[in-house]
This record gives C-alpha cells, sequence and structure tokens, in this order.
C-alpha cells in the first residue's frame, strides 16, 4: 500500500498549484461532506462523487459519466466516444460485506472492478486505461492500470476464462459466478502483489474546515492525487516536455518573431512586412545594424548569411538570443534569492521601477553582475548591495556586441501593441490592451510568472504560471531553430539514454581501472563500501574521469540531463560526499527530468536550501560543487550554430544557478566558465585527422600537453577578466601553432612536396646537363606537372574553401580526451540527436566536403554515426535518436555495416516522441567493441514510450538477413526470418550485382535464364530475377503530348480548370488573349478546337515559362476512337511514331497517384506521331528545359505490372496493359513464360507481401524499383497458379465494373489465405 506523496510524480508534485485552485478545491470538498448521507442510496453517493470530480477538475475537459453498469468512468477526452482513461467502482459506506478494506481486497468491490477493467481492456480493446478506484466516498483505493495489466490482462488463463464467460461457454452465465468461481480464486493468488494507494477524505477533514491557509499546503498532494495529471497520466506544466504555449507566443511577439508552418515543419521567422512592429526588440535591432552600416563593417559577415537582408536578420537575432539569455537567467536568479531569503522582496531587482531603460539592464549586465563588489563604483555598489558578483562569461560582451550593438542602443521611447492573448492584467484583473514600450513589456511580462521552481510544496499564492529551466531550454531551442524547424529532444528520452549509457560507462570505467568484471550497476553497489572513506573518494574520482560529448548540442538537453544522471548516480551509490570527505545522507533521484533532492531525515520532503542553516548549507554546497566538478571535467558539446552554443551554455549555467550558495552574509559562489567545453564548429567537417603528429607542434611551441591541459582548467576558474583573457590568449597561441604546424606536415602538403622534389630531380637538375628526353620522359613529366597541379588546387580549396571555415578540430579542442603524449583518447560517451537534414537540404559545397571526408555523402544522421564512432575511445558507448529509415533502407547499409560490426545495446523503437516532426525515431546505443555472440535489447515503445515490449535478440540475428536489415524481433517476425532470412540472404548475396540495375541484368542475361530455367515450383527467387523493368518515358512537357479521354472523369475537371488556369495567366501577363472573368475565360475557349487549345496552352507555356500553370489539368481532350488500335501497330510504327495521316493516340500509363489494385484502364493517351517520337529519341537526356528522358523503351507497348511507389498500409499493384509507361508508372515484366504478371499482381497486394517488405525491405514510404527487385518469390505449380488466376481474373470483373457477385474484400482474404499457405505463415 502507497500513501498519498509516495503515489504521486515527484517533479509533480513539487508544481505549486494556484491560490484560487485549493480553495475551489476546499469548497467543493466542504460541500460533498455536506452533502454525504449514508441513509441515501448508493446511486446518491455516486452522484456526489461525480459533482465533486466534475466540479473540481474534469467538467470541461473530460467527460465523465456511467457507461454501461460501471458506476463511473472519466474519458480520455470531452466526447462519449473517446477511451476510457479511470473506471470507478462507488460502494455505500455502510456496506462493508462489498467495500475493500486495508485488511481484505477480495471482495465484491474488486472482483466487479476487473470484471469491468476486462470488459475493457480484452473485450473493448482499449489500452488507454490509466487507473480504476474503489471508493464509498470516504475511503479511496486506487490502481494504476499497468497493475491490473500485468496481473490480470496478461494472465492468459484469466483472460481465457473470461471469454468464454463472454461467450457463454463457460459453465455459468451470471456475473456472480464470475465474481466467485473466477475472479476471487485468481485476486486470492495474486493480492500480495496488488499495489495501491490508499487514502480516508476525513484525515483532512479539519484542515479544509479550519482558517489556517499555510496548512493549505498539506492539502497540494490529496488535491493531485485526484487530479486529470495523475489519474489520466497527463503531462503537467513543468514536465520539460510541454511548452507553455502561453509564455512562448508572448515572448515571440515581444522580441517581433512568429512561428510559421511550413509542410510538416514548425518555423521560427521575423513576422511578414506589414505586420511587423516597428518597437519590437528584434526590428529596433535590424533598424540600427542598418542605420549604423554594422553589417558592412563585419569582419565575417558572409557566415551570417549570403544576402544582406539574411545577415542583418541573423545578426539581430543572435544579438537578441544574447540578451534574452542574460534577462532569463537573471529572472532565475532574482526567484532564487527570494527564496532563499524567505520572499524578502527586497532582492526584487528586475522590473521596470527599478530598470526603466536599456542603458540600465546593460549596466546591470556589464557593471553589477560581472564586478566583484570590491570593484563596483559607490553608487552602484548602493543600488544594487544586494546582487551578487557571478564572474560568468555570460555577463561579458560578446565579440558580435563588440563589432556592432549592445543593448542600450535599443531605444526606450518606441512602444508595442500588447498582444490580445497577454498573461498581463491590469489593477481589475482584467487583460491589459494597449501599448508597452518592449523593456516594460519584457519585464512586466517575466514578472507575471514565476520562475521559482525549486523548493518545498506549497501554494503558489499570486496565480503565477510557473516556469522552469527545462521549458526555457524548449523554449529556445525553437526560436532558435529558424532555420531547419527544432526537434526538443522530449525529457524521458534524455533522461534514458543519458542514464543507459552513463550507468554503463561507469560499469567500463571500474572494470578498466580496477581489473574488476563487473556486468551490472547493482553489481557495483555491492562492490563500494559507501562507509570507507577512501573507497568513495576513489570511486568519485573514477566517475570524474568519464567524458561525455554531444557533438549536436542544441541547447544542451542531452547534457543537463548527464548532468542529473551524475548526481543521482552517485547518490545511488552513496558516494557522495561534501568538500571535507563527509558523506551526503539525502537522497537524490530524478523524475520527469528534474534531479530532486530530498531531506535526510525525511524521503517524502523535498530539500529547500537555507543558508543560515549549517547543515543546508553543506548540502547546498555540496551540490554546486559537485555540479561545478562535472560541467568542468565531464561534459562537452558542439553545435555549428553559435546561438545554440550559447543557450547550452546558459542551460548549463542555469543548473549551477539552482545550487549556488551564500559564502558568507552577503556574496554569493561565483559561477565558472564553463563555454571552453561548449563550443561552436562544424562536427561533420575537420582539417585534421585524429592520428595527426601534435609532437612536433607541441615541441616547436615549447609546451605541453600537461600546460595545455592546465590552461583550460585555469580559464574555468579564472578569478577575473584580465586572467581570462590572458588564458584565452594563451590557448588561442596553442592552437594556432597547432594549425600552422599541421598544415606544414599534412598529407597534402607531403604528397606535394614529395611530387615536387621528383620533378626537380628527374626533370629540372638533369636537364642542366642533357636536354633531351624520350617520349615515356615526356609522359611521365606531363603526368607528374598534372598531378603537382591537382595536389595544389587540393590544397587551394581547402585553404579558401567557406566550408571548412567552421570545420572543428577534434584533433585538439578538447585537450582533456587527449593522452599526456597528446595522443588522442576519445570520449567514453557520445550521446545525442543529431540532425536529420537529407542531402537535398545541403549545398553541393557541403556534400562534396562530407564525400571528401567520409567517403560518401547522406543524410547527416548517418554522417553523425560515424564521427561519432571516429571520436569514442575504446569500449566507449555512443547513443544516438535519430530516423529508424537506416533499419532498411539500401542507402543506409553502410551505416547497418558500422552498427552491426559493434556491440550493439540496445534499440529502442521510440515511434514519433517529437512535436511537429513528422519521422519515426528509434534509439540506437552500441559499444565500441567487436560483437562476440552477443545479444542486444530491442525495446518497441511504438505504442507506449514508458512501458515498451522487450525482446531479448542476438545480433547475428540481423547479420543473417538480407541486406542486413533490422527489423523488430517479435514473435512473428522472428518466424518469418527462420524460414526466409538465410535462405534470401544467399539469394541475396548470390544475384543482388547482377539484377541491382537494368544494365546488369542485361549483362548477365544469359546467367539468369539459366537460373530461370533451372527453378522448380516450391523454389524461392528474388524478383529481380525473374522479372526486368522500371520507369518509363519522361516527356517533360505534358501539356505538349499528353491527351485525355473525353469518356472519363478527369475531363470534366479538365474543362472546369481549363477557364481558371487560363484566367490566373491572363492576369499575371501581357498575352493576346483578353478575358476578364472566368465566364468570359470558358466562352472563349468554348470557341476553340481541342488542337487549338491545346496549341494555345503551349505557346502560353512557351513564351511565359513552363511552370505558369502549375500543376493542373491542361491536356487536349480526345474521342476514344482517335486511339490507335495496339494490336494493329507494326514495330516500326511502335519504335519510331505513326505517321500523322493515321490515328497516333496511344494508351499512355501515367501512373495512379489514387492507387488503384489490380486493374486500371488509363484515361490518357499520348501523340505517337513520327515528329514527336523523332524528337523524344533524340533529344532524350538532354540538359535543358523541356528535355525528355526516354527509359526502357523496349518495355513499351508490352503487357506486365506496376505499382504505385507510395507504400502506405498496404502496397498497390496492378496489372499493366499495352501502354506506354510514364515515368511514375513503375512497370515490370516476367522474364519467364512460366510465372504471368497476374501472379506477381496477386502476391504483392497480399498482406503477408506488404508486410515483408515494411519489416524486411523498406520502411519508409516509397517503393522502389530496388525494393521490389529484393522480394522473394516463391515459384508457383500449376494448381497454384490456376487458383491465382481466378481470384486475379475476378478482381478485374470487379474493377471494371462487370461483376457484383462478389466484393473486392473477400477476393483479398481469399488472396491473403492463399498466399499465407504458399510462405508456410
Amino acid at each position: 500500500m502507497n500513501n498519498i506523496i509516495t503515489a504521486l510524480n515527484k517533479a509533480f508534485l513539487k508544481l505549486k498549484p494556484s491560490r484560487s485552485e485549493i480553495n475551489e478545491f476546499k469548497a467543493n470538498f466542504k460541500r460533498l461532506f455536506i452533502l454525504i448521507n449514508d441513509n441515501e442510496s448508493e446511486e446518491y453517493n455516486k452522484n456526489l462523487i461525480s459533482d465533486f470530480l466534475k466540479d473540481t477538475y474534469y467538467k470541461q475537459t473530460y467527460f465523465m459519466n456511467t457507461k454501461e453498469r460501471k458506476d463511473l468512468v472519466i474519458h480520455n477526452g470531452a466526447q462519449p466516444n473517446d477511451t476510457v482513461g479511470v473506471i470507478i467502482e462507488a460502494k455505500k459506506f455502510s456496506n462493508k460485506s462489498e467495500m475493500v478494506s486495508k485488511e481484505n481486497l477480495n471482495t465484491k468491490a474488486l472482483q466487479e472492478l476487473v470484471w469491468y477493467f476486462l470488459g475493457e481492456r480484452i473485450t473493448q480493446k482499449n489500452i488507454e486505461i490509466k487507473h480504476l478506484i474503489i471508493t464509498n466516498v470516504y475511503e479511496w483505493f486506487i490502481f494504476d492500470a499497468q497493475v491490473f495489466e500485468k496481473l490480470f490482462a496478461q494472465n492468459k488463463t484469466l483472460v481465457k476464462h473470461y471469454t468464454d464467460f463472454v461467450n457463454g461457454t463457460a459453465l455459468g452465465n451470471k456475473t456472480e459466478h464470475f465474481y466467485k468461481e473466477i475472479a476471487q480464486p485468481f485476486i486470492e493468488k495474486l493480492k500480495e502483489e496488488l499495489h495501491y494507494t490508499y487514502f480516508n477524505l476525513k484525515d483532512f477533514q479539519s484542515i479544509v474546515e479550519n482558517d489556517n491557509s499555510q496548512d493549505d499546503n498539506k492539502l497540494i498532494p490529496l488535491y493531485k492525487i485526484l487530479s486529470p495529471q495523475h489519474l489520466l497520466k497527463l503531462p503537467f506544466v513543468n514536465d520539460s516536455n510541454t511548452l507553455d504555449k502561453g509564455f512562448y507566443a508572448e515572448l515571440l511577439h515581444i522580441i517581433g518573431l512568429a512561428e510559421t508552418k511550413n509542410g510538416g515543419q514548425l518555423l521560427i521567422e521575423r513576422l511578414k512586412e506589414g505586420e511587423r512592429n516597428e518597437g519590437t526588440m528584434l526590428e529596433e535591432t535590424i533598424s540600427k545594424l542598418h542605420s549604423l552600416n554594422k553589417i558592412k563593417l563585419l569582419r565575417n559577415a558572409s557566415a551570417y548569411g549570403e544576402t544582406y537582408e539574411e545577415r542583418l536578420f541573423s545578426v539581430a537575432l543572435e544579438l537578441n538570443i544574447t540578451w534574452i539569455n542574460r534577462v532569463l537567467f537573471l529572472k532565475l536568479l532574482e526567484a532564487q534569492l527570494i527564496a532563499y531569503h524567505k520572499g524578502e522582496q527586497d532582492y526584487a531587482f528586475l522590473n521596470f521601477k527599478k530598470i526603466p531603460e536599456y542603458d540600465i539592464l546593460e549596466r546591470l549586465f556589464f557593471e553589477v553582475l560581472a564586478k566583484n563588489y570590491s570593484e563596483r563604483s559607490k553608487d552602484i555598489a548602493t543600488t544594487y548591495a544586494k546582487i551578487p558578483y557571478l564572474n560568468s562569461s555570460l555577463f561579458e560582451p560578446t565579440e558580435l556586441e563588440h563589432n556592432t550593438l549592445l543593448i542600450s542602443n535599443l531605444p526606450d521611447d518606441k512602444t508595442i501593441p500588447i498582444l490580445s492573448t497577454t498573461v498581463l492584467k491590469d489593477v481589475q484583473g482584467k487583460k491589459r490592451v494597449g501599448s508597452l514600450s518592449s523593456l516594460e513589456y519584457l519585464l512586466d511580462f517575466l514578472d507575471a510568472y514565476d520562475f521559482s521552481s525549486e523548493g518545498s510544496v506549497e501554494i503558489q499564492e499570486e496565480n503565477k504560471t510557473l516556469i522552469n529551466a527545462s521549458v526555457l531550454g524548449l523554449i529556445f531551442e525553437k526560436i532558435n531553430g529558424y532555420k531547419d524547424g527544432s526537434f526538443f529532444t522530449p525529457g524521458i528520452i534524455t533522461m534514458y539514454m543519458c542514464r543507459e549509457s552513463l550507468r554503463k560507462a561507469t560499469i567500463q570505467k571500474f572494470n578498466e581501472i580496477k581489473g574488476w568484471q563487473l556486468g551490472s550497476f547493482d553489481e557495483l553497489k555491492d562492490r563500494i563500501d559507501p562507509f570507507n572513506r577512501e573507497e568513495r573518494e576513489e570511486a568519485n574520482a573514477i566517475i570524474n574521469q568519464i567524458r561525455i560529448c554531444d557533438p549536436a548540442v542544441g541547447s544542451g538537453h542531452y547534457l543537463v540531463s548527464a548532468l542529473n544522471e551524475f548526481i543521482a548516480m552517485k547518490s545511488d551509490l552513496k558516494i557522495l560526499q561534501d568538500e571535507h570527505k563527509n558523506r551526503i545522507h539525502h537522497q537524490i533521484k530524478i523524475e520527469n527530468d528534474e534531479l530532486l533532492v530530498y531531506e535526510a531525515d525525511n524521503n517524502e520532503r523535498f530539500f529547500s536550501y537555507n543558508p543560515k542553516n549549517a547543515e543546508s548549507q553543506v548540502v547546498q554546497k555540496t551540490l554546486f560543487n559537485e555540479k561545478k566538478i562535472i560541467i568542468e571535467n565531464c561534459l562537452f558539446g558542439v553545435d555549428i550554430n553559435p546561438n545554440s552554443v550559447k543557450i547550452c551554455r546558459l542551460r548549463l549555467w542555469i543548473e549551477l544557478l539552482k545550487n549556488t550558495y551564500y559564502k558568507n552574509a552577503t556574496e554569493l559562489e561565483t559561477l565558472p566558465n564553463i563555454d571552453i567545453n561548449i563550443k561552436s564548429g562544424n562536427s561533420l567537417l575537420s582539417r585534421f585527422n585524429l592520428d595527426t603528429d601534435l609532437k612536433t607542434a607541441l615541441k616547436k611551441a615549447k609546451i605541453s600537453i600537461v600546460e595545455y591541459k592546465n590552461a583550460f582548467h585555469k580559464y574555468q576558474n579564472a578569478e577575473n577578466k584580465e586572467q581570462k583573457w590572458d588564458l584565452e590568449h594563451f590557448i588561442d597561441k596553442i592552437k594556432h601553432n597547432f594549425r600552422t604546424e599541421i598544415n606544414k606536415n599534412s598529407k597534402e602538403v607531403k604528397e606535394l612536396q614529395n611530387l615536387k622534389s621528383e620533378y626537380y630531380l628527374k626533370y629540372e637538375q638533369a636537364q642542366l646537363f642533357d636536354d633531351t628526353l624520350t617520349i615515356e620522359q615526356e609522359k611521365h613529366k606531363k603526368q607528374l606537372e598534372a598531378a603537382i597541379e591537382k595536389v595544389e588546387a587540393e590544397i587551394e580549396a581547402i585553404n579558401s574553401n567557406k566550408i571548412y571555415e567552421n570545420a572543428f578540430e577534434w584533433r585538439f579542442e578538447f585537450p582533456q580526451v587527449l593522452d599526456d603524449e597528446g595522443n588522442y583518447i576519445g570520449f567514453d560517451i557520445v550521446v545525442g540527436n543529431p540532425p536529420y537534414i537529407s542531402t537535398k537540404g545541403v549545398t553541393s559545397e557541403f556534400k562534396k566536403a562530407l564525400e571528401k571526408e567520409f567517403g560518401f555523402a547522406d543524410d547527416t544522421y548517418n554522417h553523425f554515426f560515424f564521427r561519432g564512432y571516429k571520436i569514442l575511445n575504446d569500449k566507449g558507448i555512443l547513443s544516438f535518436i535519430t530516423p529508424k529509415t537506416f533499419w532498411t533502407t539500401q542507402t543506409k547499409r553502410n551505416l547497418r555495416d558500422l552498427l552491426l560490426s559493434q556491440r550493439l545495446e540496445y534499440i529502442f523503437d521510440t515511434a514519433n516522441p517529437f512535436e511537429s516532426a513528422m519521422v519515426d525515431t528509434c534509439i540506437t546505443s552500441f559499444s565500441k567493441v567487436k560483437p562476440e555472440n552477443n545479444a542486444l535489447l530491442f525495446l518497441d515503445g511504438s505504442k507506449d514510450l514508458e512501458k515498451p515490449l522487450r525482446y531479448e535478440v542476438a545480433q547475428s540475428v540481423f547479420i543473417d538477413t538480407q541486406n542486413s536489415v533490422i527489423f523488430k524481433p517479435t514473435e512473428y517476425n522472428m518466424k518469418i526470418h527462420n524460414l526466409y532470412g538465410k535462405k534470401v540472404k544467399e539469394l541475396y548475396e548470390q544475384w543482388w550485382d547482377k539484377i541491382s540495375t537494368s544494365k546488369n541484368i542485361t549483362k548477365y542475361s544469359k546467367e539468369l535464364e539459366a537460373y530461370r530455367q533451372s527453378l522448380k515450383p516450391g523454389d524461392i527467387a528474388l524478383l529481380g530475377c525473374l522479372t526486368e523493368g522500371g520507369q518509363g518515358l519522361a516527356t517533360a512537357n505534358n501539356g505538349k503530348y499528353i491527351a485525355v479521354r473525353k469518356s472519363t472523369k478527369w475531363a470534366k475537371n479538365i474543362l472546369e480548370s481549363r477557364p481558371k488556369k487560363l484566367l490566373e495567366v491572363v492576369k499575371r501577363y501581357k498575352t493576346a488573349v483578353k478575358v476578364a472573368n472566368e465566364e468570359e475565360a470558358k466562352d472563349y475557349l468554348a470557341t476553340l478546337s481541342e488542337e487549338q487549345i491545346a496549341t494555345l496552352f503551349d505557346e502560353l507555356k512557351e513564351t511565359f515559362g513552363r511552370d505558369i500553370f502549375g500543376q493542373g489539368y491542361i491536356y487536349r481532350l480526345i474521342e476514344d476512337d482517335e486511339i490507335a488500335d495496339v494490336e494493329t501497330l507494326t514495330q516500326d510504327e511502335k519504335d519510331n511514331g505513326i505517321e500523322p495521316t493515321k490515328k497516333f493516340y496511344v494508351p499512355y500509363d501515367k501512373g495512379d497517384k489514387d492507387g488503384n489494385r489490380w486493374y486500371l484502364e488509363t484515361p490518357f493517351a499520348i501523340a505517337w506521331n513520327k515528329e514527336n517520337v523523332g524528337f523524344l529519341k533524340s533529344n532524350s537526356g538532354k540538359k535543358g528545359e523541356g528535355m525528355p528522358v526516354v527509359r526502357n523503351p523496349q518495355f513499351y507497348f508490352k503487357e506486365g505490372f506496376c505499382y504505385s511507389d507510395i507504400n502506405t498500409t498496404l502496397l498497390k499493384c496492378r496489372i499493366k496493359l499495352k501502354t506506354i509507361n510514364d515515368v511514375k508508372s513503375m512497370s515490370l515484366y516476367s522474364l519467364s513464360n512460366r510465372i504471368p504478371a497476374f501472379y506477381f499482381v496477386c502476391l504483392i497486394n497480399s498482406n503477408f507481401i506488404s508486410f515483408y517488405v515494411d519489416e524486411f525491405i523498406n520502411n519508409t514510404q516509397t517503393f522502389q524499383i530496388n525494393d521490389a527487385r529484393q522480394l522473394p518469390i516463391i515459384i508457383p505449380n500449376k494448381d497454384t497458379l490456376d487458383k491465382f488466376e481466378k481470384l486475379f481474373n475476378q478482381a478485374v470483373q470487379i474493377k471494371k465494373g462487370y461483376s457484383n457477385k462478389v466484393k473486392l474484400d473477400y477476393i483479398q482474404q481469399e488472396i491473403d489465405i492463399l498466399v499465407n499457405e504458399l510462405y508456410a505463415i
């Protein structure tokens, strides 16, 4: 049995309810107790419970009522058809025989609840039940549905008894039989495992009825246990996964940004012209930058964009992010100071009364927070006496500020309108209206929120919404992602990845240093004696050696999660100790991505820092120092976006700020310079290899690696700006020396030196004595000259290439991962969520650079895996969350080979956990160790991220699959793998190189034909060995060549579309056609013949651009009798075109975006006259607008089968008639007279083949020719063919509209039965 506090999520418990919420709760509670009447019926009491819960929590958003025989249910949404989330069984207080008690759970109330649960879960197939409750109004027993799932729904015996009872095959047919004969004995066996939360409302009655508001804090757990956040397991406001949309929208408004949607992607952009408010921070920054000509004076302006406007916006945005970062940090600091001093408002310094001008805000930045008390001027020391010195580079002007603007450059008098949905209230409590200056608006806006997320459980008296540091990270990652959209990784993901990686790396580190052979974290806990001071000290030192890096760090979410995990892990090992090596007994846990610290004497009470309490001071100081050590020594990050780097540093400073402590009565501990571990650069590009020799550079610089490392450490703890600047210059000088010396000894420079040396010896020095060269020498001389020129060009390209300006030098940027000889060791952990940019989204220069660096160019996440592998140390652990497209796709085979060559730790199918990202993802984790028959954990969280299905599978299973694909190792998939995995892999390895292209199929045609002849019924062959084909004709000008039959539905669309399309063009361009509206356009077109209309549209396209009509129906319309009979065409007419005096339109299969299956009569025809065919053939493949591509002409006019290249739930395949096929009509043709096209159509349309493709060939939405070629086809016997042919013909008759006797659903069922029998599935 749990009490309320134990049952609640601790991060949720810390969330402050507002005073108005608690007052409403108290009022409803009092009313409930007044109305309770045990003489009334059970129905009466049930209605009281319903009214209490509705009025307090559920009325507006969640439908609550009875359902069938269930007393009460709470739905997961506002509608009755939303799934049930909570089931409540209500009893009268006097009905003690049926009501459960702490002493006896196995009563009728619980038996009924099990019956109702199984009805929802098994019969209704509801997997969204969250809690089940039994109550008699006073006493409440709350069961987590996960407990019922494990004990009841997963109990096959009980479920069988239940289904027999429901189906009427059990001995009894009354529910009493189920309660007594089925449920009761099962509950009796399981009651010890049946955990629940218990409370009695009577225990809270005195608190509710007294007038002491301080006592109300004791009601918070009760208030929360019945809330939808708990009972329906909803995200809550300070959950780092949850964006406070009001805060976010208004902050964007104040800055001058807007969120827009582009396809499935959310982007943050400057407001459109005409919608901009001049007084916003962004617009004023842009105005000042422009008027002072700052962009043109910037040394590295090109880094901010290609055009002047792009640069102007990018620079302004970076400045605004820097300023807002500082202000938000100060708001958190202010809240912290007020909390430390028990609500003293003297410590509130960030408001418009105290800071009415940007000048004063700038003074706060640089003359207060960045200066020690002793260095402050008298007036500042007096005015800001309560504000501490922080010594953080956050409060030093950035290089960009030095070169452009400071915040004091912004005007104070410009105003902006208050947002209509503003959080600001006037004195009457109504939303404020009108305008405010941007500074006043910003400070008033921030003051309307509560930033004090740390501390004890208490009521928010001012009704302010809570904003915590995690949510700030989410907000800034979204703002910062204005170019590519942003995908903030949810806390549940970062927590899991960091916990798993860090604990495994910790075990590895102890095994390595101590020579142990530990296999689990529990073994490590047992091995360390927490009461032995020396062991604790050594254990801390070992853990502090772990180095973790996020190479695409973004807002720093992973590093914050890792920081929290470091602390929680030390607490779990019981080795956390203060500066005097005394153990800290406070328990520390992570919930909802938040580090929660409990009091030592009470694990249900949160720790709250009190500067005047000695023990509290020790704990706060210990947490600060631990975080500082970990941030300085263990956490590293790189990002291509300098704004991301700023935000990451801010997040880490905020984590330190949470535990900053008073060194004396007035001074807070200063913050370290953590910026040196979080750097800006392109993680994927480096000029220097990791094995580049640094010894020469070190020798010439006359320094050692130890000195280089010490400089970093001193920089982090620099006592003043001067010392920091000196160290900064020293470090930069060392790195400059490295670059200079390495460049002198680069591979390219050495190659050039060798070539020039050879050239000099053979053809310059030698020519002093003999000027005659042989033919061979002349040839060799020219080759050497060409080679020298090529290498010189390469060196010049590297030195001048802007792509490399931002290249990140892993070789020496982080000396913490170098040994004392300067050799690169690498990180213990590489973790993160690398960008998912496809090759279509990068420049050709970057693509070339990737090819040079990695040997291939692909989606960026693929490259990050290879980069992560390189920067890991031996036995290091990599964990990335990425799209799971690499499981199957051909282009990611290199990545699968990399992963399968290492020891995979786990793969976690996370489905799509991101807000606004349209991509299914997975977490992949491996150790840099060669696999040795190891098993990996496969987690399937696609249905429930928090309760994933778990499978253990041998890594060799994936290696033994065709193309080394990765798939979910479900029972069904493993059955398929066991039947076909190795067989199909052998076929793939034997034949793939010979069937992967049409060229190869032609090249190996004899060998393939011999193989086909050898096949017997029951054998398996790849589809690519049995067929040939592919894409067809790309005319590049369909309007000119293509016509549509008047008898089809497409004709109607064309007739409706033509006048609109014509009118659009006439309005936009100067044309000879004069029409004023759509009706006139329609009348004008009615005067023209179809041939004239086709000519008109074609001429307009040629004159004004081929895309002027967009995607539309502008084809010529023809009668059915204008189409030639394909059967009567000569081979010459098929190859070279038809005389214009004959019918020259022939059927044209343009593909089928609607995804028709079995059969489709094409509505299209192509003008296949000699002139057109001559042009198409003679210009095929030429560059330029309107140039066609004639593909696979040998298959034109042949019958085959084709399929839609969009793979949704099921593949869509149909017979391809004797037509010419378009580039969109992916068509294949049987090369075996024993296997007709209809057989392939039936197989591809089966559920099994669709499933096989999704799991074993291509899990994306596209189904390409090389995917089809991998399909395993079982060679049919005559009987099998006859059965399939009969079903196929029926399907075609239905599609033609000739038969209504059977439906396509029936055909599908029969096809699936035949295919399953054929494949023994």
